[in-house]
C-alpha cells in the first residue's frame, strides 16, 4: 500500500551542461529526492507530457528553446500553472530576473550554485506548492463557487461549480486562455483610495442574471480568491438599507435571514463567523424594534413590498 508520508518529491532538472546535471543529480538524490534530467527545453516538455514533476530546476540559458520560453510554454498548460520554475542562471542583472519571473518562474538561483541554499529554496517552495494545492482541493469539496484571478483578470483555479458557471456565462472569451472579460475584472480589481482593492460585494449583471462577486482573500502571489453568488440582493439590500435605517452589512445579513438561511449560511456566505452574524443581527433587531427573526424577516418583506 503507497504511503504518502514515504513519497519522495520529483525535481526535473533542465540543463545542457553535464557538470551542472552530475552535480544536481547527485546532490539531490542525496537530499532524498527523485531526480528527472532534460538536456534542452524541447526534452523538457515531452517529459512533462509523461510525467508531472512536483518542482522544476530550468537553466535560464540553453540552445533552441531558452528556459524563459521553455516556461511560458509550460505555463500554458492550465494544470501545470502552480508547478513552480526556480530558474539557474549566471544572468543576474535586474532585466534578466524579471524575464524569468514574468516568465511564470517563482525564483532564481545563480551560478556557480550554492547547494545549501538551492536546496532550501526548493523546501519553501515545495512547501508553498503543496500548501496551496491542499487548499485548492479543500476548496473544490466544500462545493462553493469560488474562483482565483490575477491582477489582469487571468483565471488561475476555480472550484467545479464556478467553472460550469463562468464556462455557461463566458464560452467565448475563456476558450483556451481563460480569463475574465476586461469590463467584470475593471470591476472587480477597481482601486480604492488606498490602493487597496475593496472587499465589499460587487454586483454584475450577466445575461439577465445578476452574479455578487466577493473578495475573500489573497491566497499566493497576484492570486485574488473571490466567491461567487447568485445574487437578487443587491437591490434588496440597497432598498433594506434605506427604508429600515440600517448599515450595508446589516442589510446585507438582513437580506439573507429574509431569505431562510441560518447564521452559519450567512457567515460562510459573507466569510464571517456565525457569532459576528449574531451580533449585526442584535443591531438589526434593535433598530427595527423586534424580537426574533421572524419579525425582523416580516419586517424586511414589507420593506422591500414598497
Amino acid at each position: 500500500m503507497f504511503d504518502s508520508a514515504t513519497r519522495r518529491d520529483t525535481i526535473l532538472v533542465v540543463d545542457d551542461t553535464p557538470e551542472t546535471l552530475g552535480l544536481l543529480t547527485d546532490t539531490l538524490d542525496h537530499a532524498g529526492y527523485t531526480v528527472l534530467i532534460a538536456t534542452d527545453g524541447a526534452g523538457a516538455l515531452e517529459l512533462v507530457d509523461q510525467v508531472t514533476p512536483d518542482i522544476v530546476l530550468m537553466d535560464a540559458v540553453m540552445p533552441g528553446l531558452t528556459g524563459f520560453e521553455t516556461c511560458r510554454r509550460l505555463k500554458r498548460d492550465k494544470l501545470l500553472t502552480s508547478l513552480p520554475v526556480i530558474f539557474m542562471t549566471g544572468l543576474s542583472d535586474t532585466e534578466h530576473v524579471v524575464e524569468g519571473l514574468a516568465a511564470g518562474g517563482v525564483d532564481y538561483v545563480t551560478k556557480p550554485i550554492v547547494v545549501d541554499e538551492l536546496l532550501a529554496r526548493i523546501r519553501v517552495h515545495l512547501a508553498n506548492a503543496r500548501m496551496a494545492f491542499e487548499t485548492h482541493a479543500e476548496l473544490d469539496a466544500t462545493g462553493r463557487f469560488l474562483l482565483a484571478i490575477d491582477q489582469t483578470g487571468k483565471l488561475l483555479w476555480c472550484t467545479p461549480k464556478a467553472r460550469h458557471l463562468i464556462d455557461e456565462q463566458f464560452p467565448v472569451q475563456l476558450g483556451t486562455a481563460p480569463t475574465l472579460p476586461h469590463h467584470i475584472t475593471s470591476l472587480l480589481l477597481q482601486p480604492q483610495p488606498n490602493n487597496s482593492i475593496s472587499d465589499a460585494p460587487t454586483y454584475i449583471e450577466i445575461n439577465q442574471r445578476k452574479l455578487q462577486f466577493t473578495l475573500l482573500s489573497s491566497i499566493g502571489p497576484d492570486e485574488l480568491l473571490f466567491r461567487i453568488a447568485e445574487s437578487q440582493s443587491g437591490n434588496d439590500e440597497q432598498r433594506l438599507q434605506k427604508n429600515l435605517g440600517l448599515t450595508s452589512r446589516e442589510a446585507e445579513i438582513l437580506a439573507w435571514i429574509s431569505r431562510g438561511k441560518t447564521n452559519r449560511d450567512v457567515g460562510e456566505i459573507l466569510s464571517i463567523s456565525p457569532r459576528t452574524v449574531n451580533k449585526h443581527l442584535e443591531q438589526v433587531f434593535t433598530k427595527l424594534g423586534v424580537e426574533n427573526r421572524a419579525a425582523a424577516t416580516a419586517r424586511a418583506i414589507k420593506a422591500l413590498a414598497r
